[in-house]
C-alpha cells in the first residue's frame, strides 16, 4: 500500500512522508505524534496505518477533521450521516465500494445489502452511502448466528474483513454480487484471497484497494486545495454578537460584563487567521504572529481610515468610541470587513483621572477590564527593557570611573574555559570603531582603550527610567546615593512608561529585524567628544530585543458586537507621536481585503495626533490614508465658543447641558480649523458628531451644516454610545463613499529641510502661530543633532493637547502667537526629533481624588468594579 500511495502521489504532484513508529508504541505516543502533525501547516492530510487493537476513539479523534483523509473521525462521520458529505472527508474504501458496484452496472436502488465483518468507521460509512443510494442495508459480523440466512437473503454482499476458515463459501448463493474489500487499509493487513468460483459478480480486493488508494489521494488533493483557498482573502463569515441596548445606558463595565465575548480562537478563524498564527492569552485575547504578513503579502490592502478630533476638553470627546462604533456599523450592520486598531492604554490615566480607553457605552472593546489592565504585558515588557538600558548606562559610567583600561577590557571580554572571544554585538562595535580584528589578544593598548571606554558625559544623558504609574514625586530624583556606588550620583527622573522611546519604536517598526535595528540605534547620551552613544555601544541591543520579542505581536480582541480589534502600542500624542502600531495596521489591511476598512485612531486633536500620523507614521509605514473621520462634540464646541472651563470630576455648568446655539456657532471655528489642517494633507474629511443626550436637534443640525460649509465631505451625527453600531450606520455609509474618491495625500514638509524650518512649518501651517522662538538650549541641541547627522528626521512636537497654541487656556483658534521651543530631544531609534513646546511634563501626577478610589475587586466573584 505504501508503494501504491507513493506512485499515485508522484503522479498527482503530492509529497508523501511515512512516519514509522516503533511496533510497541503506546496509545499516548501515537496521539502525541498525531497532535504534532495536526499543527504542521505543511501537512494537509494524515492517514493512519496502525494495528487494529490501537484503533481507539481517542486515537481516531485526535486527528484534525480537516486532515482526516480516511474519514474516521466522529466529526467527519457525523457530517456524512447528516447529509453534508460535501463538507467532510468520506472513507475512501466505502466510496470505492459504491463506485465499483455502479461501474459494474449494478443498480443499487431497492437492493438488499449485507455488510459482513466491517467495523467502526468503515461499517458506518458503508451503511450511510448505501442508504443514500436507496438500498436496504444490513450489517453483520462473521460469528452472528443468523449469518447463513442473511447471506441467502442478500442481493449484494460486501466483505469487510477476512473470512474465517469455518464459514463455508457455499453460504453465499451463486448469482449474487460479492464485493471483497477485506484489505484493511488502516492496519495495512491483507485479507484472504477470493476463490475462483462464479458468483453473479465478484469484485476482487485488489480492485477496491487501488481505487480506494486513488480516492485517498483525491481527498489529499481536496484538503490541499481547501488549505490554499484559506490562504486567500475571502469575505468573512463573522458571527456578530447581538446587542440589547438599555435606557438609561448602564455603566461601561456593566455593559461590557453583560456581553459574552466569542472565544478568541473562533474570532481568529472567522477573520482568516490560521491556528499557528495566533498565541492565545486566556479566553478573549490573542497575539498574532507576524508570519501572517508573509502569507498574505500578495493580498491587496483595504481602505485606511484615520479617526482624529477637534481640540478636546479634559474629558475627551470620544474618538475611541467613534472608532469602535464605526467598525461595529461597517461589519455588524453593513456586512463589510472592518478592523479597529487602537492603542493600549497606560495604567497611569486608568488609575488617575481619565480612566480607561476601551471606548464607552455600547461601542466598546471587551472585556474592558482586560483591555485596560495589563492586557498581554506589552507595557511591562517596555518598562523592563527601558530600565535595563537605564541601568546599563549608569553601571557603565561607574565601572569606567573605577577601573583601568586593562581591567575594564578583561571584564568586558573575559576568559571562559581558556578561550577569550568577542560577542556578536562587541564585534559590531569594533567594526563601528574601524578596528578590523576578531582576536581579543591582538588589540593594541590604544584600541583596547577605544573599545572599552564609552566616555559618556553624564550631563548629556537623555535616557530616563520609566514606570506605568502617575507619580509626580519621580519627576526629579537623585540616583547613586548608596555607598556601593562610590560617590557617583546624578540628578535623574522617571517618565511614564508609554513615553519611552521603546514604545515609539514598537509603534513604528515593521518587523522583528527592523525593531532590533531601531533599538540598537537609540541614542542615550553623548560622549566627551560630542559623539552619540547608542544602545548598540552599550552592548544591550540583543537583550532588549529578547524582552520585546512577544510585545511586537499585535493583540487581538473584539468589540461588543464581535468585530475584530487590534490593540497594540500606546504612545501618548502630546509627548510622543500618539498612534497605534504600524504592524497592527498592516496586518489588519491584509485581513480585511481590498473592499474592507481598517479604522485607526490618532490621539488628542487633529493638530497633534493626526499631524504626527501623517508626517511620522505614514512615512514609516508607506501606507496612504483614504479618509479622516474628525470627531466633534457640542460640549467641546461650546467650550471653544467661550463657555466656562471644563474640569474633570467637576459637574458641567448649565451652558453645557442646555441649548446654546450661539456658543456652538462661535466654537465651530475650532472645527473649521481642524478640517483645514486635514485638507493640508489632501485627505477627504467626514465629521462625526458624537451626540450626547443633552444635545438638541438645532445644535446638531448647526454643527453638521457648518462642517460641510468648511469643506467636510460630509458631517453625520452618531449615536453608537447609546445603541451600538446601528447608531453609526450613516457614518459608515459616509466613510465608504468618501473612501471611494481618489486620495491626494501629501506630506506637510520635506524631511530634508533644516530642523528649524520643519518646526516652523508645523507651527504656522497647523497651529496657526505667527512664528517660533527657540531657547538657547533648543538651538544648541538642534545644531548638535544636525552635526551628528540626524537633521533629516521628521518632527514630533511635544505640546499641550488642550489648545492649538502652547497655552492650554487659549481655546477656539488662537492667532498671532509666538510658539516657544524650550528644548529639543531626539528619538533616533524611533526616527524623529521632538521639540518641547513650553513646559511639558513626561510624568503625569495624580489628582486629589484619583480613579482608584472607585476601583475594587469582588473577592467572591473576582470581578473588577469601578473601572470606566
Amino acid at each position: 500500500m505504501q508503494e501504491i500511495n507513493q506512485n499515485l502521489a508522484e503522479e498527482t504532484g503530492l509529497n508523501i512522508t511515512h512516519i514509522c513508529l516503533p511496533p510497541d508504541s503506546s496509545e499516548a505516543e501515537i496521539i502525541d505524534e498525531i497532535l504534532k502533525i495536526n499543527e504542521d501547516t505543511r501537512v494537509h492530510g494524515l492517514a493512519l496505518q496502525i494495528s487494529e487493537n490501537l484503533f481507539s476513539n481517542k486515537v481516531l479523534n485526535a486527528l484534525k477533521p480537516e486532515k482526516d483523509v480516511d474519514g474516521v473521525t466522529d466529526i467527519n462521520l457525523g457530517k456524512l450521516v447528516r447529509g453534508d458529505a460535501h463538507e467532510c472527508f468520506v472513507s475512501p474504501v466505502a466510496k470505492a465500494v459504491i463506485e465499483l458496484l455502479e461501474k459494474s452496472g449494478v443498480n443499487l436502488d431497492g437492493k438488499k445489502i449485507l455488510v459482513v465483518g466491517a467495523h467502526g468507521s468503515l461499517e458506518a460509512a458503508l451503511q450511510c452511502l448505501f442508504q443514500r443510494k436507496g438500498s436496504m442495508t444490513m450489517s453483520s459480523q462473521w460469528k452472528t448466528p443468523q449469518l447463513q440466512r442473511k447471506l441467502h437473503e442478500a442481493d449484494i454482499v460486501v466483505l469487510g474483513s477476512r473470512k474465517p476458515e469455518e464459514i463455508p463459501l457455499t453460504w453465499i448463493q451463486p448469482g449474487i454480487t460479492v464485493l471483497n474489500c477485506s484489505h484493511d487499509f488502516l492496519s495495512g493487513k491483507v485479507g484472504c484471497g477470493s476463490p475462483s468460483i462464479h458468483f453473479g459478480g465478484l469484485i476482487e480486493e485488489d480492485d477496491v484497494s487501488l481505487l480506494a488508494a486513488a480516492l485517498r489521494i483525491q481527498n489529499m488533493v481536496s484538503s490541499g486545495r481547501r488549505w490554499l483557498r484559506e490562504q486567500q482573502h475571502r469575505r468573512w463569515r463573522l458571527h456578530c454578537l447581538k446587542l440589547q441596548p438599555l435606557s438609561p445606558v448602564p455603566s461601561d463595565i456593566e455593559i461590557s460584563r453583560g456581553q459574552t465575548p466569542k472565544a478568541v480562537d473562533v474570532l481568529a478563524k472567522e477573520i482568516g487567521l490560521l491556528a499557528d498564527e495566533i498565541e492565545i492569552y486566556g479566553k478573549s485575547k490573542a497575539k498574532v504572529r507576524l508570519s501572517v504578513l508573509e502569507r498574505l503579502k500578495n493580498q491587496a490592502d483595504g481602505k485606511y481610515v484615520l479617526v482624529a478630533g477637534i481640540t478636546p476638553t479634559p474629558l475627551g470627546e470620544g474618538k475611541s468610541t467613534v472608532t469602535i462604533g464605526l467598525v461595529q456599523a461597517l461589519t455588524a450592520h453593513l456586512n463589510v470587513n472592518s478592523f479597529a486598531c487602537l492603542r493600549q492604554p497606560s495604567q497611569g490615566p486608568t488609575f488617575g483621572v481619565k480612566g480607561g480607553a476601551a471606548g464607552g457605552g455600547y461601542a466598546q472593546v471587551i472585556p474592558m477590564e482586560e483591555f485596560n489592565l495589563h492586557l498581554t504585558g506589552d507595557i511591562h515588557a517596555i518598562t523592563a527593557a527601558n530600565n535595563l538600558l537605564a541601568a546599563a548606562i549608569d553601571t557603565r559610567i561607574l565601572h569606567e570611573n573605577t577601573q583601568t583600561d586593562k581591567a575594564l577590557y578583561n571584564r568586558l571580554v573575559p576568559l571562559v574555559n581558556g578561550v577569550r572571544e568577542f560577542s556578536e554585538i562587541q564585534l559590531a562595535r569594533l567594526k563601528k570603531l574601524g578596528i578590523n580584528k576578531t582576536d581579543p589578544s591582538t588589540l593594541t593598548e590604544e584600541e583596547v582603550s577605544k573599545f572599552a571606554r564609552l566616555d559618556i558625559n553624564p550631563s548629556t544623558i537623555t535616557w530616563q527610567r520609566v514606570l506605568d504609574t502617575n507619580d509626580r514625586f519621580l519627576r526629579k530624583i537623585t540616583i547613586g546615593q548608596g555607598n556601593t556606588e562610590k560617590g557617583y550620583s546624578r540628578q535623574a527622573q522617571f517618565d511614564i512608561a508609554v513615553a519611552s522611546e521603546i514604545m515609539a519604536v514598537l509603534a513604528l517598526t515593521d518587523s522583528l529585524a527592523d525593531m532590533k535595528a531601531r533599538l540598537g540605534r537609540m541614542v542615550v547620551a553623548t560622549d566627551k567628544s560630542r559623539q552619540p552613544v547608542t544602545a548598540d555601544d552599550l552592548g544591550v541591543t540583543g537583550a532588549l530585543t529578547v524582552l520585546m520579542k512577544d510585545a511586537i505581536k499585535p493583540n487581538l480582541m473584539q468589540t461588543l458586537e464581535g468585530t475584530p480589534v487590534f490593540v497594540h502600542a500606546g504612545p501618548f500624542a502630546n509627548i510622543a507621536h500618539g498612534n497605534s502600531s504600524v504592524l497592527a495596521d498592516k496586518i489588519a489591511l491584509k485581513l480585511v481585503g481590498e473592499e474592507g476598512f481598517v479604522v485607526t485612531e490618532a490621539g488628542f486633536g487633529a493638530d497633534i495626533g493626526m499631524e504626527k500620523f501623517f508626517n511620522i507614521k505614514c512615512r514609516a509605514s508607506g501606507l496612504v490614508p483614504n479618509v479622516v473621520v474628525l470627531v466633534a462634540t457640542v460640549r467641546a464646541l461650546k467650550m471653544h465658543g467661550g463657555g466656562p472651563s471644563v474640569t474633570a470630576g467637576v459637574p458641567l455648568k448649565k451652558e453645557y447641558t442646555e441649548e446654546n446655539i450661539q456658543l456652538v456657532a462661535d466654537g465651530c471655528c475650532n472645527l473649521q480649523k481642524q478640517i483645514q489642517i486635514a485638507q493640508l494633507f489632501g485627505v477627504p474629511v467626514v465629521v462625526a458628531l458624537n451626540v450626547f443626550k443633552t444635545d438638541t436637534r438645532a445644535e446638531i443640525d448647526l454643527v453638521c451644516e457648518l462642517a460641510k460649509r468648511a469643506g467636510a465631505f460630509d458631517a453625520v451625527p452618531c449615536y453608537h454610545w447609546s445603541v451600538g453600531g446601528k447608531g453609526s450606520v450613516d457614518l459608515a455609509r459616509a466613510v465608504r463613499e468618501a473612501a471611494s474618491k481618489r486620495s491626494r495625500f501629501q506630506f506637510l514638509y520635506d524631511v530634508q529641510l533644516p530642523v528649524v524650518d520643519k518646526i516652523r512649518t508645523i507651527a504656522q501651517a497647523v497651529y496657526g502661530a505667527k512664528d517660533i522662538e527657540l531657547s538657547p538650549e533648543a538651538q544648541a541641541k538642534i545644531d548638535r543633532y544636525t552635526q551628528q547627522g540626524f537633521g533629516n528626521l521628521p518632527i514630533c512636537m511635544a505640546k499641550t493637547h488642550l489648545s492649538l497654541s502652547h497655552e492650554p487656556d487659549k481655546k477656539g483658534v488662537p492667532r498671532d502667537f509666538i510658539l516657544p521651543i524650550s528644548d529639543v530631544r531626539a528619538s533616533i531609534g524611533a526616527g524623529f526629533i521632538y521639540p518641547l513646546v513650553g513646559t511639558m511634563s513626561t510624568m503625569p501626577g495624580l489628582p486629589t481624588r484619583p480613579c482608584f478610589y472607585d476601583i475594587d475587586l469582588d473577592t467572591e466573584t473576582e470581578q473588577v468594579k469601578g473601572l470606566f
